[in-house]
């Protein structure tokens, strides 16, 4: 799945500006995992925006650590600043980083994208959170080791405020959990955050059936019952979940790998998501419309073998990243991701983690 490189080149010459770079990524041994959720990330531009400021920021700082915010970072910044347009990039101080940091990416086993893009990103908030913790307890009598060291449960220097980096300004969003007891109508409500929402998928459904599925409201009977501060007692109530504040950027994990009859099962459903995305009756009040911008799609019949691959948006045109591969592709390949019915289950390419950049929300345009 690639195009020679001079015809690549010449093709995203004419159709790209010219300070865009579109490099693959050497595999390391089952990376492809990796590769492809940092093709989705690096073409997620806050993010990318975000992570080379921070370089440009600390690059000639010799306090900074080596870790993989620092790597990504270099890396990131080694593509962006590339005198070619194409080519190909071994993230080789990255991955050994990822491999030394988390015992689970050691193998070269076949390893799943969602665990990694989640562990990546809080990594960095960590990272960043020890740096900010580290910034703020210098002028103090304690030692820079200390400072580091010391859990800060997410709080910045003793304030009740959390800590909130670049990381969730562009990911962050929060759900509200409400419950209702169905004997005073008393409403508790708790907001938690997310950096992503997993969602379940069923046989033949859409996108936005499943994200309606995810904030339906579920009956607490008999052993499931809510204990009601108000009633003091335990009662029937009714729970259900609702985005409280959408993110910029919406990542949305299609739950394909099951537990189902003693081992883990890939589900190949086909679950249609469209192109542009509007999230309905959020608590805010507001109708947000999304459009999408990177999918990870795994090829495979399981979760334990298989391959990924990144369908990514740039400048309104969608290419194909295969490890060292890049190839144009028309729009239309993207519903050859959707997932297939029964009667079609030899296609096991299938899209499993979308990325959403979100364009207007309510009267306010990105």
């Amino acid at each position: 799945m690639g195009m020679a490189g001079s015809k690549l080149e010449k093709a995203l010459g004419e159709q790209f500006p010219e300070g865009e770079r579109y490099f693959g990524l050497e595999n390391f041994g089952n990376t492809c995992y990796c590769n492809s959720v940092l093709q989705a990330l690096y073409f997620c531009v806050p993010f990318r925006e975000q992570l080379l400021e921070y370089y440009s920021d600390n690059k000639n700082s010799g306090e900074a650590d080596d870790n993989i915010l620092t790597c990504l970072a270099e890396l990131f910044s080694q593509i962006s600043s590339h005198k070619k347009k194409t080519g190909v990039i071994a993230p080789k101080r990255f991955v050994h980083r990822v491999r030394r940091d988390n015992e689970s990416f050691r193998s070269y086993m076949h390893q799943d994208a969602h665990e990694f893009l989640n562990f990546v990103l809080n990594k960095l908030v960590e990272i960043m959170e020890k740096e900010s913790h580290k910034v703020t307890s210098a002028p103090q009598t304690v030692s820079v080791e200390d400072a580091v060291n010391e859990p800060t449960n997410g709080r910045i220097n003793g304030s009740n405020e959390p800590f909130f980096s670049w990381v969730h300004k562009v990911f962050q969003g929060i759900l509200t959990n409400e419950t209702r007891c169905l004997r005073c109508e008393t409403v508790t409500a708790r907001d938690e955050i997310f950096l992503d929402l997993s969602i379940d998928i069923e046989q033949n459904s859409s996108l936005s059936g499943c994200l309606k599925n995810f904030s339906s409201t579920e009956t607490l009977i008999a052993d499931e019952k809510f204990f009601c501060d108000n009633c003091s007692s335990l009662q029937e109530a009714q729970k259900r979940l609702k985005i409280k504040k959408p993110p910029r950027i919406l990542v949305i994990h299609l739950k394909r790998f099951k537990f189902v009859e003693q081992r883990h099962k890939k589900l190949s459903y086909r679950v249609v998501f469209p192109l542009e995305l509007k999230l309905n009756n959020t608590v805010e009040g507001a109708d947000c419309e999304y459009s999408l911008s990177s999918v990870v799609v795994h090829v495979g019949s399981g979760p334990n073998h298989g391959h990924y691959v990144s369908i990514v948006k740039s400048h309104d045109r969608w290419l194909c990243f295969d490890d060292e591969n890049v190839e144009m592709v028309d729009e239309s390949v993207i519903q050859n991701f959707f997932g297939c019915s029964p009667e079609y289950s030899s296609n096991t390419d299938i899209g499993y983690i979308l990325f959403y950049e979100r364009l207007v929300c309510g009267d306010h345009q990105w």
